[in-house]
């Protein structure tokens, strides 16, 4: 490679770089999504994709009862109507319930399918709970203008992750990877996620116990996705 093309090469890359950057950061002046809260508070939201699962859901929610931890939980309408009495225990134990579609289709082109996706988790969750969720999302974590406004216009905020604490926990690193992932770079007002269906989670519920117990040791609460931005917006407006 020559020189003049190994420098344009380096421009082009160093040039896509703040592109991407300011995608997130422009989509997050909107209000209507959340990668993670700026806050001082030692709090964390720990979220969980893909459920209920009849296995390792119940797990889960036992070890965050044992540690005192909420989680929100992003849930699959079909899931949901599968496991109704899953998702009334994940209420009664103080965790949040948000939308996570209704098939677990990833629909980025189509305002029409999408809405009628996020509008049947809504009304399945609806009629178990009693209530409708307002956080949403989407499949994948990805997003564009279709899916922040489909999503906003129908009364949901699109809420994903902290960058760097993806814990990848679907892909069975392994336990140890997985704790590494969230405990070696967690802050306050990180959005952290995990998945409890979709696979094999033993290594998913190992890990959580061992994360929480160190978060215990940190100072950190573990709180819903919807405290931590209430929490975070009534400090900033008093």
């Amino acid at each position: 490679m020559g020189r003049c093309t190994l420098l344009i090469v380096l421009l082009l890359l160093f040039n896509h770089i703040p592109a991407l950057a300011k995608d997130r950061f422009d989509y997050e002046k909107t209000g209507k999504i959340t990668w993670e809260v700026k806050t001082d508070e030692k709090m964390v939201a720990i979220t969980f994709d893909d459920g209920p699962n009849p296995v390792y859901t119940p797990d889960i929610l036992d070890v965050l009862a044992k540690h005192k931890a909420k989680a929100t939980f992003f849930v699959v309408g079909t899931h949901a109507k599968n496991y109704p009495e899953i998702i009334r225990r994940e209420v009664l134990e103080g965790h949040e319930i948000a939308n996570h579609t209704f098939t677990h289709s990833n629909i980025i082109h189509d305002s029409p399918k999408l809405e009628n996706e996020i509008n049947k988790a809504s009304e399945t969750i609806e009629e178990i709970t009693g209530f409708s969720p307002t956080l949403f999302r989407p499949v994948g974590g990805y997003y564009n203008d279709i899916i922040i406004n489909t999503a906003a216009e129908n009364g949901h905020h699109v809420v994903l992750w902290s960058w760097h604490q993806d814990t990848k926990d679907w892909k069975n690193p392994g336990v140890n990877n997985i704790i590494k992932r969230v405990i070696s770079g967690v802050k306050p007002g990180n959005i952290i996620l995990f998945h409890d269906s979709g696979g094999n989670r033993s290594q998913t519920i190992e890990a959580l116990e061992k994360i929480l117990t160190e978060l215990e040791k940190q100072g950190y609460e573990c709180v819903t996705v919807s405290e931590m931005l209430f929490r975070t917006q009534t400090k900033q407006n008093n």
